[in-house]
């Protein structure tokens, strides 16, 4: 029986679903214990996060002008970078950050491997492949905004606007999903779309995920690393 998009969607977030044992800074943030420093060094990457992640979707929509459901799931992932962008500033004032500080900061190389790695799949990713990949990873993403945007509020006494960057996230999209799942199986049918392949660039995303809070991790004193 041949495979669907929607099975296939779903296989992929949980193969490639991180061990919820791998994210130390969540956790920490969800029980107050983060620091001040730290949320300011995570809005400060987020920064520079959207701004490169964006121009590689706006990338992925050009390249995949004859894969027409491709191209409107890319269009849609950059067009909500750009909203994720607006919101990033409350955030950012919340935690301290001004834009003298912002313009100042030199990011962090852990931080922006995983928006290097999402520039190398525009530039060369199979369309199909890309959209299986980000939408596996984005399951796992809008769950630690779910998390931190109750914690900004319940533990750091944050407003609902210094929230927003991470309510946007972990609100539901079921157009999105929508797309996605055209996307995927417009590749299907095609024969766009390589499994294995993809699995393994999803493998190596997740993995920039991880160093990515990893690094913000180790901002936090030492004798509170485990």
């Amino acid at each position: 029986m041949a495979r669907t998009a929607r099975k296939l969607l779903e296989t992929a977030s949980a193969r490639l679903a991180p061990d919820s044992r791998a994210n130390r800074l969540v956790p920490r943030i969800a029980q107050g214990a983060a620091g001040l420093g730290t949320l300011a060094a995570l809005a400060l990457e987020q920064r520079w996060v959207i701004a490169a992640d964006r121009r590689s979707f706006l990338h992925l929509a050009e390249r995949s002008v004859s894969e027409p459901e491709a191209a409107a799931y890319f269009g849609a992932l950059a067009e909500g970078e750009a909203l994720a962008a607006e919101r990033l500033g409350a955030f950012a004032a919340a935690c301290g950050v001004d834009e003298e500080r912002a313009q100042g900061h030199e990011p962090l190389p852990g931080c922006q491997a995983y928006p290097a790695y999402v520039a190398w799949l525009a530039l060369g990713g199979a369309p199909a492949d890309v959209v299986l990949v980000l939408t596996a990873n984005f399951s796992a993403w809008g769950g630690y905004c779910a998390t931190i945007g109750e914690a900004l509020r319940r533990r750091y006494g944050f407003t609902d606007e210094a929230c927003g960057f991470f309510d946007f996230f972990a609100e539901p999209a079921p157009e999105l999903a929508e797309q996605a799942t055209a996307a995927v199986q417009a590749g299907l049918d095609g024969g766009r779309l390589d499994e294995a392949r993809a699995h393994r660039h999803g493998r190596l995303l997740q993995s920039y995920e991880a160093m990515f809070w990893d690094t913000l991790a180790q901002l936090e004193p030492s004798q509170d690393r485990s």
